[in-house]
């Protein structure tokens, strides 16, 4: 399902460059991103007590500690 999503100009240069260097589409490499940041927020939810350490990380914290953020 298509999705409009608006990004920080900052963030756009980013994928632009990403998507040169890759040879991905910016959609595909950001389909990926997507994929990568869903996995690490699930290995990391806590079994119980709520969604607290999750909202202790921002999706740029989780890119960088994946290897795809700057």
């Amino acid at each position: 399902m298509p999705h409009l999503l608006r990004f920080p100009r900052d963030l756009e240069a980013r994928l632009d460059v990403l998507a040169g260097a890759t040879g991905l589409g910016k959609a595909e490499l950001i389909t990926r991103c997507v994929e990568v940041g869903v996995q690490a927020l699930e290995h990391q939810r806590p079994a119980e007590g709520g969604g607290a350490r999750l909202a202790e990380r921002s999706i740029d914290q989780v890119l960088r500690e994946s290897g795809l953020g700057a």
